[in-house]
């Protein structure tokens, strides 16, 4: 006993209660992907709330001379069904598409019920005191001591405040069509129910067009349920941007859609815009489910697990090193793809993981915000294998038995620290993989100014040469980039026939008012993708140096070095006439081996002459910005991504 309290009022001095503006890592080691329900439990230090797993809890000892650690264990139990039984209140249903938010979805709620052990543990002998025993110590230190364990356990995980920050899906704004919507003369009353669409006679998933009075179904969902897609067809054909859901109307409002603004919209003016057809909104009664509630509904009934599985194909779990797989975090796939896929090039695992325990031993007293840290720890933990074991299922004293599938990890904290302060990947929204890619190997190349930088292995430099159509003068210059950006060209199509027979079917079942037929995909071959990109391009107005005023040029691409990893983007956006971005439904065939030596540039041929080194004017007030040197592409959609390249000398 006297050992005891000599060693708690040794650390005594150090021990605090966190405050508000704390942030307590009770969740994940600052190191691993070591939780309280891990074998060996957390160690949480009471004075700086880092959390560290039992096989980094000594490094940080020794690296900070911090003693005084909370041990936390959780054993999972699942959670009975019958709630009644045990008095608390049912389960509440999700009323709203929200996170953190009343009638949300609650992200304090555990799938399990967990059985708690904690105990002050004090380094280096790890003397191990259990709460009961601090009832025998003086009342100062046992209130201390007490105040700070309450306090901790009490407090919101840093990773728990990063979820939180919550998200809600049905803020919605006002259309910028609602004060100005035209409504057309001459239009039909709508009937109070009995409504069908005006194509296929679907009599569920209704849209009512506020602007002509056309009542088409919506959309076709992932699952083949839904619509068949003929009232935003409608909008395509007539531009009338606003449709309101039959069924949802009442007097407190309605969802209305946006084609243009793509998305659900507040209209200010809805009952004005509904009396137009004989609609009077304080009268009308809700008899179909809101698009929130159909959402609600598949994020409940449908796991993205099923998502992606393979059609009718029961899948093998892989487990051991290499096959470690990443948890989603809310709309996370971007981030997991593309991190599965760095840690397979050995120059990722040779950087951070191979040099991990370098890596460890400089990292700050805070390592939870060292980008270097947090990367090697992810890298180890998706290699190691440690994290790729058949998930345990325990219930009570009974057998444990395998469920089959992995826990894998769950990178909260990388998450966290990569996204912040970005406008985009801080959120818990749907985001971009090439554009995570080009972020994440920015942050890299940041961090590698005075070391090694694996990001040479996407490098590759391309040589744009311009040829004056009137001088045949050349220009040449290079660029570095990290991303090759393909054309999909649509006149190379393997499957012409196919494609011409489908819309032919698919305009005749609009005309007899049927379901359209199962889709066909354009079938392109990624060989037509690379000559797109290395076709020339007709430069219509390039000032020529040699000329001294405007001339026709060709601009043509190729490589002039090549990447150990050529990264793709397939360009599947494009501008439409209408100047609305689409994106295209094609189906990429890629070989399994790739010949790019016909791209290789060569530089200046022997009998080329170069185009003078001459800047060309200032452009004139009278002149539009521009027009000098401009190389223009209307079917470009790089205002999609980031622009990672530079100029070389």
């Amino acid at each position: 006993m006297a050992d005891m309290k000599d060693a708690l009022l040794s650390v005594l001095p150090t021990i605090r209660v966190p405050r508000a503006g704390d942030r307590v890592h009770k969740d994940e080691c600052a190191f691993s992907f070591h939780t309280p329900e891990s074998d060996t439990g957390l160690y949480i230090c009471m004075n700086t709330f880092l959390g560290f797993g039992r096989p980094f809890v000594e490094r940080y000892f020794n690296k900070t001379g911090q003693r005084a650690f909370l041990h936390f264990k959780r054993i999972p139990k699942p959670k009975s069904d019958d709630s009644s039984s045990s008095g608390d209140p049912p389960r509440k249903k999700p009323t709203r598409l929200a996170i953190g938010m009343e009638g949300g979805f609650d992200m304090a709620e555990d799938q399990c019920e967990y059985e708690e052990m904690v105990k002050l543990v004090i380094l280096p002998e790890f003397l191990e005191i259990q709460r009961e025993e601090l009832l025998e110590l003086p009342e100062m230190v046992r209130d201390r001591v007490t105040s700070a364990i309450e306090a901790i356990l009490s407090a919101d995980s840093a990773s728990r405040k990063q979820e939180i920050q919550a998200w809600d899906g049905e803020v919605r704004q006002v259309s910028k069509h609602a004060f100005n919507l035209p409504q057309l003369e001459g239009v039909p009353r709508i009937p109070p129910c009995g409504w069908k669409c005006s194509v296929c006679d679907l009599r569920e998933n209704l849209w009512l067009n506020l602007t002509d009075g056309s009542i088409l179904c919506g959309r076709r969902y992932f699952d083949g349920s839904g619509g068949n897609n003929h009232a935003v067809q409608h909008y395509r054909e007539t531009g009338y941007p606003l449709a309101v859901k039959l069924g949802t109307i009442t007097p407190d409002g309605a969802d209305v859609y946006s084609y243009d603004e793509d998305d659900m919209v507040l209209d200010p003016s809805l009952a004005e815009h509904l009396s137009h057809f004989g609609i009077d909104m304080m009268k009308m009664q809700k008899t179909d489910k809101t698009m929130t509630e159909l959402e609600i509904d598949m994020n409940q009934r449908i796991g993205e697990w099923e998502l992606i599985q393979e059609s009718g194909v029961q899948l093998q779990p892989l487990y051991g090193h290499g096959y470690t797989g990443i948890r989603n975090l809310g709309n996370s796939c971007y981030l997991n793809s593309t991190m599965q896929v760095l840690f397979s090039i050995p120059a990722f695992q040779q950087k951070y993981v191979e040099r991990m325990e370098q890596i460890f031993q400089k990292a700050p007293t805070d390592p939870t915000q060292d980008f270097n840290t947090q990367v090697a720890k992810l890298g180890n933990a998706l290699l190691s294998g440690e994290y790729s074991k058949p998930a345990v299922e325990r219930e009570g004293d009974a057998a444990s038995e395998q469920k089959g599938l992995q826990d894998g990890i769950a990178p909260r904290m990388f998450k966290a620290l990569v996204g912040k302060g970005h406008q985009e990947f801080s959120t818990n929204r749907q985001q971009d993989a090439q554009e995570f890619f080009l972020h994440f190997i920015n942050m890299v190349e940041r961090n590698c100014r005075s070391s090694s930088n694996p990001n040479e292995v996407f490098r590759f430099l391309v040589e744009e040469k311009i040829k004056c159509l009137v001088s045949q003068k050349v220009k040449y210059t290079q660029r570095v980039e990290y991303i090759l950006q393909l054309p999909v060209p649509m006149e190379a199509a393997l499957n012409k026939e196919e494609l011409s027979i489908y819309e032919q079917n698919r305009l005749q079942a609009e005309q007899e008012h049927r379901p359209p037929p199962e889709l066909v995909r354009a079938r392109i071959p990624f060989a037509s993708c690379l000559e797109a990109f290395a076709a020339p391009e007709q430069l219509d107005e390039f000032w020529s140096a040699a000329l001294q005023a405007k001339s026709n040029a060709l601009k043509t691409s190729r490589f002039a070095s090549f990447p150990d990893y050529l990264v793709i983007q397939i360009k599947k956006f494009t501008f439409g006439l209408d100047w609305v971005p689409k994106k295209l439904d094609v189906s990429i065939d890629v070989p399994e081996e790739l010949d790019l030596s016909q791209f290789r540039g060569g530089g200046l041929q022997g009998d080329e002459e170069e185009l003078p080194d001459v800047a060309p004017p200032l452009v004139t007030p009278d002149e539009p910005k521009g027009s000098l040197g401009f190389y223009g592409n209307d079917d470009d959609d790089s205002y999609c991504s980031p622009n990672f390249s530079s100029p070389t000398c």
